[in-house]
């Protein structure tokens, strides 16, 4: 097996100090004792600004970089990442959405876990990607600003809800899925899509250094044309990765051709497919049988 699957339960050991810009908290002057005088405030609004632009400028440069050719080209399989998200004719609806959110949440909840030591409170202060913040809602709809890995944590424990919720998605024979299942579906995929952005937006450097763009891009691509497949997700959530998901979600140019080995020295098609494949089976989803 090729070492850089390995990658994939990795944990990092480097040390990476992400950016976050520096920012005066203005409400929590607010109406002090003795008040700011003229130049304080002046000196606190410009404080603010400064931080803000170089926020902005920090998130240009990611963006560079995420899109850098030399990172985009990387995948560990060769094919047509269509071919595994289509219905096929045999199978429910519900069961197919149902298997493949189940592997998507388990997937990205790992390749999170390989970068998770250099996600804290101090490092992402809240929960971002490009330049949109996410805040997290209660039960009660109740608006929390929160840190990354707080938002992350709310996330994959609702998720694991529920996805091991039998009355939300039943694994036994002729149980019926709830009226409310395709909804379910929807949210989880688009907390899922967060956690995927932030890990683009805040984690790729430390992803480039552990060489896991590979698993990130062929990950990230795979769940954008599930979810495009199936309207799970809306376009204007997504919208703030289109030009990272044009270029990921475009079809793989055909292989060159190349002499047909001998007998002796032939190997499957491709042992990096092939593990994709072993890592989709160990989800619960088999998409190709007959392989």
């Amino acid at each position: 097996m090729d070492q850089s699957f390995l990658c994939y339960q990795m944990v990092a050991r480097s040390h990476y100090c992400s950016f976050s810009g520096d920012k005066t908290d203005m409400h929590s002057q607010k109406n002090s004792k003795n008040g700011l005088s003229c130049k304080m405030v002046l000196q606190a609004v410009g404080k603010e600004v400064e931080g803000e632009a170089k926020w902005k400028e920090a998130s240009d440069r990611r963006e560079e970089a995420v899109l850098e050719l030399e990172y985009t080209k990387i995948r560990v399989v060769d094919f047509d990442l269509k071919e595994l998200v289509v219905l096929p004719r045999e199978i429910d609806l519900n069961e197919w959405l149902a298997s493949n959110t189940t592997t998507f949440f388990n997937l990205i909840n790992l390749q999170y876990s390989t970068i998770s030591e250099f996600c804290t409170g101090e490092t992402c202060q809240a929960m971002t990607a490009c330049n949109t913040i996410y805040y997290w809602y209660d039960e009660r709809g109740k608006k929390t600003k929160c840190t990354a890995p707080q938002y992350v944590d709310f996330v994959m424990s609702l998720c694991q809800k529920l996805v091991t919720d039998e009355e939300i998605f039943p694994t036994k024979y002729g149980k019926e899925f709830p009226n409310s299942f395709e909804s379910l579906v929807k949210k989880i995929c688009r907390y899922l899509f967060h956690v995927l952005a932030h890990l683009y937006w805040a984690h790729f450097k430390e992803t480039v250094a552990l060489d896991l763009q590979g698993h990130l891009n062929t990950l990230y691509a795979h769940f954008i044309i599930f979810v495009r497949e199936f309207n799970l997700v809306d376009p204007k959530e997504t919208c703030i990765m289109d030009d990272l998901s044009e270029i990921l979600c475009a079809p793989a140019p055909p292989p060159a051709p190349t002499p047909a080995p001998s007998a002796q020295t032939q190997r499957p098609p491709s042992s990096q497919n092939h593990f994709y494949f072993l890592l989709w089976e160990g989800g619960a989803v088999c998409p190709f049988t007959s392989l």
